[in-house]
């Protein structure tokens, strides 16, 4: 399916090197941003209180999370938790003040806006149980990370595993750097996001690459350069049905969600964004400058051309 076909191939990588050169740019102000001012961890990494309040009707999260903000509480998580009258509520920790006493304090300002509030249940998640689950989180990362790039190297050639990983590192590294700079809450629900990117990327990277394979068996005659540019520009079409739908449904979680999966969109929408950047001008990019060629992409016996003054010609190599 395509809205358009373009007849003359663009020249993307004529740019190459420019475009790789504010990615290098930007790539590293986002690691400087990471070691200078850090990732603002949410309660799940923390550690802090957890109460679980149930109401005899559908609750107002955005009523509750002012109730909680009004008592200095920052950074407070408010979301459902199986129906609509059942509310969870993570407090991060605050000094001098126990779980309890938290809880207690909170329950109050709930009953104070409605009486029929009641308490389910309060728990107190240490710091050690945060530091698990930023050790799981890292396994997961590097996980998928070994898993993209031996899938790669078998269904196409070590050099566009390295291209394809080194691309979705630099969008994972960015999204961090986004949420390192504005100091915007990284919490379980955007580590999935910056998985989910990884993947997803990768997937625009396997559009591309097999194309340049496709091209390299159909015509003969063009180089590299123009192989990958003709590749990037027959899938144009795809890529912009394939990202605008999915953009449209990332958009409608981030103005339109709440504050539950606000910072979760936004990572999916940094991370697409910069997908697609990726995929065409780093990945490719780098799998160029690592030096692909046919012989690379196309095994197995490849017939000459028959030159009829050439008694060799017509022999497979």
């Amino acid at each position: 399916m395509e809205f358009f076909k373009i007849q003359r191939d663009i020249p993307f990588m004529r740019h190459a090197l420019v475009f790789n050169l504010v990615s290098l740019v930007t790539f590293i102000a986002a690691v400087f941003f990471l070691f200078s001012r850090g990732l603002h961890l949410s309660v799940e990494f923390t550690g802090g209180t957890l109460m679980e309040v149930s109401y005899s009707q559908p609750a107002d999260l955005g009523t509750i999370r002012n109730s909680v903000a009004a008592l200095g509480f920052n950074d407070v998580q408010v979301q459902n938790f199986g129906t609509a009258k059942d509310v969870l509520i993570r407090l991060p920790v605050q000094k001098g003040a126990t779980s309890a006493q938290q809880s207690e304090q909170v329950l109050t300002a709930l009953k104070a806006v409605e009486p029929s509030v009641s308490l389910r249940r309060t728990e107190f998640v240490g710091p050690q149980v945060g530091d698990e689950l930023a050790a799981d989180g890292l396994k997961a990362l590097a996980c998928v990370i070994v898993g993209i790039m031996l899938y790669l190297a078998m269904r196409f050639e070590w050099k566009f595993a390295v291209a394809a990983i080194i691309a979705n590192m630099h969008d994972v590294v960015i999204i961090l750097g986004f949420f390192a700079f504005f100091q915007w809450e990284f919490s379980l629900p955007v580590l999935a996001a910056v998985l989910a990117v990884l993947g997803y990327s990768v997937n625009e990277s396997v559009v591309i690459f097999d194309r340049i394979r496709e091209n390299f068996r159909r015509f003969r005659k063009m180089n590299t350069t123009e192989i990958i540019n003709s590749a990037i520009t027959s899938t144009i079409s795809r890529t912009i049905i394939t990202h605008g739908c999915t953009q449209l449904m990332v958009l409608s979680m981030l103005l339109f969600g709440g504050a539950t999966l606000h910072y979760f969109a936004l990572a999916l929408t940094i991370g697409i964004l910069f997908g697609i950047y990726s995929s065409v001008f780093v990945a490719a990019a780098i799998a160029m400058w690592l030096g692909i060629q046919r012989e690379d992409l196309i095994k197995g016996t490849v017939k000459k051309e028959i030159d009829p003054n050439d008694p060799n010609s017509g022999a497979t190599v």
